[in-house]
Order: C-alpha cells, then sequence, then structure tokens
C-alpha cells in the first residue's frame, strides 16, 4: 500500500512539473504562432509576435503605443547620406528640377518609355545648370553598354543613378555621393534615407494608365483562404491554408495534401501570395501579386520593398520567417476577415496609385526626393498611404490633409460654408448682369470673380452686390478658367459662363449637394461617353439621356484644387488642346476629376423651361438648341494622353426634399425650383 501511495505521490509531482512547464514555457511557444483572442471592444489587427526576430509585428499604427519606431540605421556602404551628400540650396528656386543625361548608346524599350515619363513631368528641364537632380540612366546588360562618367559628374552630388534591374551593367565608376534608385535592392548595399528602391518592372509594362486591379471578390471561399505559392519556372501553384501541409518547406514531414498548379490568369482567386525573399528575381511577382489583389507574404526577403520610405507595407503587405511555416500558416488562419478585406483593398490602391505604369514609379521616384528637399513639409504619412495618393496630393499646394477634397471623412470635417463665384467671360464680352444678380442672392456666396477673356475693353461699371466682386484681366485662353488664382479665398468654387443662366435656389441647393460630395463635381447639365464600334473608338453625346458620365464646367460646383491639378499636373499637351479645342475644356477637366476619385459626378434639378431657351454652353451669344460637341477626336485623345478612360457612368440625380411631390408649397424649402 505504501509503495503504491510513493507511486501515486510521484506521478502527481510528475504531472505537476510538464504541467508547469507547459505553462511557462509551452504556451508562449504556442503565443508566438497563434494569436490572442481579442477583448470585446478591442482592436482587432496582427497578432503581436514574442520574438520580433523571428517574426515581425503587422499591427497598424497606434496599435501598439509602447513599441516605439527604432531610429533609422547608419546608412550601408558608406557614410554618405542626405544631409551630407545632397546641396538642397540648388533646389530653393523652383523646386525639384531634373535633368536627364543622353544615352551614349542604345537603349531599351523600357529606358524610352522612363525618358518621356520625365520630360513630360513637371519636373524636367533641358538645362543642366538649373537642375536640382540630374539623371543618369544605367543602361541595360542587355545592349551590351554601359554607363560612362558624365562631364558633370562632380563626385555625384546632386546625381541620382537610375537601374532598372538588380543585376545592372557593371560599375565603370565610383558611385561616390550619388544616389541609387535601383529594382529591389539588397538589404546590405541599400542607403536608407538616401537610395530610393524601385519595383521590378517587367519590359513590356505600359508607360501611362496602366491595367487596374485585378481583385473581383473579396474572399474566394467562405471560411477558406488560399495561398498561391511561386514556381522557379514560372506560374503559380495553389493549396489551402486549410490543410496541414508546409507548401514552402521540402523537409516537411507531413502529408503536403492536392496542390494544383495554375497559371497567372488565376492569381486573383488567391488570398495570400507567398514569395521567396532568397532569388533577386522572385522580387517581379511582387507586382503580379498587388495588382492582382494577392496579400503577399514574403518569406524572409532579401531585398528592399519598394518605396519603403513613404510606403507603410504592413498596410498592404506580409514579411514572414520562412524558418517557421507552421507558425505562419497558422497565423494566416486566424486572421480575420475584415484584416485581410482591408489588406487587400491596399494592394489595389497601392497597384493604382504608383506601380501600374513606368510613369508612375518614375514620379514616385521624384516626389520621394520631392519630400526630402522640402523636409517637414512634405507629404505626411496620410497622403501617401491613403487614396488618391501623393502623386494626386500636390504638396505645393498644401500638406494639410483637410486641405484636400478627399480626406474630410477620415478627418472627421466638413467644407467650410462659403463658395466663390468664378464668371468666365469670353467673346463677344457681354458683361453677365443677370447672371451676377441671381448669384449674388445666394446666402452661401462669399465673393464673385468675372475672369474677362476677350478683346473688349472691360466695362468702366459693374452692378452693386452684397458681397466683393473682383474682375480678372485673363490671357484669352479657355484654360484660364481653371487656373489656381490666388484671389480665390473659399474651397468651393461654382465655375459658370456668362451665357449661364441660374436662379438663387437652383445655386443655393446645388451648394448643400456639393458640401456633402467635396471630392465629386456637382453640375446641372450633363452629357456622356461611350464606345463606337464602328469607328473602333470613344464617342460623345449631349443629348438628355437617364445615363450620364461627365457635367458641363459652365455651371458647376467643385473643389479649388482641382485648378492646381489642372495646371500643375495635367500634361501641356493637354492644356494645349483645351486651348485650341475649346469645347473640350469640360471634357478634360471631368477626365482629370474621375481619375482622382474614381467617381462620376453628381447632378441636381434644372429649370427645363431654361434649358430648352438658353442652355448652358460655351460658345457665341444667344440661345441655341442643344450643347455644342466636343471635337469628334477630343475623348480619344485625352483618353490617350490619359493611358485609360476614367469616366465612369451614373444615373444618380440629387432632389431637395418633397421635390415635384404633391404638397403645400409651404412645406418645401426650394421653392422655386420648381416653378417655370
Amino acid at each position: 500500500m505504501q509503495s503504491w501511495r510513493r507511486r501515486k505521490s510521484l506521478w502527481l509531482a510528475l504531472s505537476a512539473s510538464w504541467l508547469l512547464l507547459v505553462l511557462l514555457g509551452g504556451f508562449s511557444l504556442l503565443r508566438l504562432a497563434l494569436p490572442p483572442r481579442p477583448r470585446p471592444g478591442a482592436s482587432q489587427g496582427w497578432p503581436r509576435w514574442l520574438d520580433a526576430e523571428l517574426l515581425q509585428s503587422f499591427s497598424q499604427a497606434g496599435e501598439l503605443p509602447e513599441d516605439a519606431a527604432s531610429p533609422p540605421q547608419a546608412p550601408h556602404g558608406g557614410s554618405c547620406n542626405w544631409g551630407a551628400c545632397f546641396d538642397t540650396s540648388k533646389c530653393r528656386g523652383d523646386g525639384l528640377k531634373v535633368f536627364v543625361y543622353p544615352a551614349s548608346g542604345p537603349i531599351s524599350e523600357t529606358h524610352h518609355r522612363i525618358l518621356a515619363s520625365i520630360e513630360g513631368s513637371r519636373f524636367h528641364t533641358f538645362s543642366p545648370a538649373g537642375a536640382c537632380l540630374l539623371l543618369l540612366l544605367s543602361l541595360d546588360a542587355q545592349t551590351g553598354e554601359c554607363s560612362s562618367m558624365p562631364l558633370q559628374w562632380n563626385r555625384g552630388r546632386n546625381h541620382l543613378v537610375l537601374r532598372l534591374h538588380p543585376a545592372p551593367c557593371p560599375k565603370t565608376f565610383q558611385l561616390g555621393q550619388a544616389m541609387v534608385a535601383e529594382a529591389s535592392p539588397t538589404v546590405d548595399s541599400f542607403r536608407p534615407g538616401f537610395d530610393v528602391a524601385l519595383p521590378f518592372l517587367p519590359e513590356a509594362h505600359p508607360l501611362r494608365g496602366g491595367a487596374p486591379g485585378q481583385l473581383q471578390q473579396h474572399s474566394p471561399q467562405p471560411g477558406i483562404a488560399l495561398l498561391a505559392l511561386e514556381e522557379e519556372r514560372g506560374g503559380w501553384r495553389t493549396a489551402d491554408t486549410g490543410s496541414s501541409a508546409c507548401p514552402w518547406d521540402a523537409h516537411c514531414e507531413q502529408d503536403p495534401g492536392s496542390r494544383q498548379t495554375q497559371r497567372w490568369e488565376t492569381l486573383p482567386n488567391a488570398t495570400f501570395c507567398l514569395i521567396s525573399g532568397h532569388r533577386p528575381e522572385a522580387a517581379s511577382r511582387f507586382l503580379q501579386a498587388l495588382q492582382a489583389g494577392c496579400i503577399p507574404v514574403l518569406l524572409s526577403p532579401r531585398w528592399e520593398l519598394p518605396f519603403s520610405e513613404v510606403i507603410d507595407w504592413t498596410k498592404a503587405a506580409i514579411v514572414a520567417d520562412e524558418r517557421l511555416p507552421l507558425q505562419v500558416l497558422a497565423a494566416l488562419q486566424e486572421m480575420s476577415p475584415a484584416r485581410v478585406l482591408a489588406l487587400r483593398q491596399q494592394t489595389q490602391f497601392l497597384w493604382d496609385a504608383y506601380f501600374s505604369s513606368v510613369e508612375k514609379v518614375i514620379h514616385t521616384t521624384l516626389e520621394v526626393i520631392q519630400d526630402r528637399i522640402f523636409g517637414t513639409s512634405a507629404h505626411p504619412s496620410l497622403l501617401w498611404n491613403s487614396p488618391p495618393g501623393a502623386l494626386l496630393a500636390l504638396s505645393t499646394f498644401s500638406t494639410s490633409p483637410q486641405d484636400f477634397p478627399f480626406y474630410h471623412l477620415q478627418q472627421g470635417s466638413r467644407p467650410e460654408g462659403r463658395f466663390s463665384a468664378l464668371i468666365w467671360v469670353g467673346p463677344p464680352g457681354q458683361p453677365p448682369l443677370k447672371l451676377i444678380q441671381a448669384v449674388a442672392g445666394s446666402q452661401h456666396c462669399a465673393q464673385i470673380l468675372v475672369l474677362w477673356s476677350n478683346e473688349r475693353p472691360l466695362p468702366s461699371s459693374w452692378p452693386e452686390t452684397a458681397m466683393p466682386l473682383t474682375v480678372i484681366d485673363g490671357h484669352r485662353k479657355v484654360s484660364d478658367r481653371f487656373f489656381p488664382y490666388s484671389t480665390i479665398r473659399t474651397d468651393a468654387i461654382l465655375s459658370l459662363d456668362a451665357h449661364s443662366s441660374l436662379s438663387t435656389s437652383e445655386v443655393d441647393f446645388a451648394f448643400v449637394v456639393w458640401q456633402s460630395f467635396p471630392e465629386r463635381m456637382v453640375g446641372f447639365l450633363t452629357s456622356s461617353h461611350f464606345w463606337d464600334e464602328a469607328h473602333g473608338g470613344w464617342g460623345y453625346t449631349a443629348e438628355r439621356t437617364n445615363e450620364f458620365s461627365m457635367v458641363l464646367t459652365t455651371a458647376a460646383f467643385y473643389h479649388r484644387y482641382y485648378h492646381t491639378l489642372f495646371t500643375h499636373s495635367l500634361p501641356k499637351v493637354l492644356r494645349t488642346l483645351a486651348d485650341e479645342a475649346p469645347t473640350c475644356v469640360d471634357v478634360l477637366m471631368n477626365f482629370l476629376v474621375a481619375a482622382v476619385t474614381k467617381l462620376p459626378p453628381i447632378k441636381v434639378p434644372y429649370s427645363k423651361q431654361r434649358q430648352e431657351a438658353a442652355p448652358l454652353a460655351s460658345g457665341g451669344p444667344g440661345p441655341r438648341p442643344k450643347p455644342q460637341a466636343p471635337a469628334p477626336d477630343c475623348v480619344n485623345q485625352i483618353a490617350a494622353a490619359f493611358g485609360h478612360m476614367p469616366l465612369l457612368s451614373s444615373r444618380l440625380r440629387l432632389d431637395p426634399v418633397l421635390f415635384k411631390d404633391p404638397v403645400s408649397v409651404q412645406r418645401k424649402k426650394y421653392r422655386s425650383l420648381e416653378k417655370p
């Protein structure tokens, strides 16, 4: 009996020891792979790992306030940094101006696209003396030529060497103080804060526009997340995370389960794309995953992520340790659907904003360097990592998100309650006295600006109004109406033509609608685009239909920021097209706003009697039977310059409450809208 009791006591002691060991050690190891259960009301981000060396943290900013960001490391491969090796005094005048050295030998098609994108940007200059940055293209090894040291090398100071491939031409001279913009640079050679990491671009990458993201559905199958694994010879194979497979580990002893090899066209059906970090050529799969909306899972990458200086990749990608396959798979299984959706949406935004074309990649590179020049007044992280992106949120306009029309919802703010009326007066130059009185009667009008753009002398007298009236002498060009005049003091602009005919109630209601949609255009008369199969191009119609994609800028509300974009972001060839073909200006402005917002305009009610008597259209005086259509090739020329068709169709018209309802007129706020 005593022997049995001793054995029982020993067994209990051993059990207690094993239990204590599991609680102290095993539970910690389990937490390394599995996320803790979230508390009610707590933020549900990526699980917090115990060992940051094994698996990095993927929590969003603000979720772990005690984990402060590590200070930037000293640059590898030398003591060069931004403060010591770049002279910003050369950029104080006109900002960042870039001169490109002419190629000394044959160049590839990709290089041709790069040169075209730089020459068409606002950064380019033909004078090396007036340039802030001198750019040297490192030629491909395929051409059999290597870049030689330019005459104005100056030890590489204020120079940028652009390399498109991880294995560039052998160095024929010392880089010295030159920055390097290289595709997928290794983490050992990359100098943070000085060099720029580029994506690996395929030879056939489009110059501008580019294909849109391919995300078609948020989850392949409810409750099942698919893994797409790259193959060394090209293509992808897929596997379920629900299986016990270790897909990328050849030493796994578990059953690998069923694997199905699929080509690139089926990649959008995968939720996670596992990409090896050992092979530099695997970096080309990174862009494929972004475009497909497949969350990149980078396994111990040895190369720097593109534009990591400004892009927060924790919102779109996952960096994991390839030595812990089971833990990574478990973490992917435990990821919440909301987190998966947020990551996939961010991949689509980043692809469209910075990577879908050569032009966007090059402009992003120059924008990163310009942000370094401006320093504290550069783009904040929100502008880089939220739609529409830093390329379309110009820092020359503002560096505060609340000044742009896109971030009011995120900032919890609303646009100010006043607008500026900008009336364009072209030939024959008759003062729009009746229109001025109608606009001045609006309770929301802050000022009236008359843009006098014709050969006649300015009238000596103007009607008296309760708000300031300013007359601006234009340059006789249609594009003048979209110039960012410093006299415009409000966010909202009511763009008008001297021939426009509006009532005060129509103006008031349209402005109230715009306050709810400050990033969009709100107008009265509409037009549409369509694909013409017979001619193989885009067509245009101004006929009144239920569907529309554009509003006429002869009477429309929009944010004043679009004047800055129109003047400083659009290529000069498009502004020249608007001046030479004035009927194209409406199309061009609608293209610009649609490309930024990815949304159609909004239509508001307009009196049918005035619409038939004197339509809102640019051109000569007097009533016209219908708005004048633009030139036949106008839509196609603008679409070709944009690289894609950004216009979207809509059937939405917003009316006041009780509009045309059979109730007493005393119950209606905008009573005159229904009067003939």
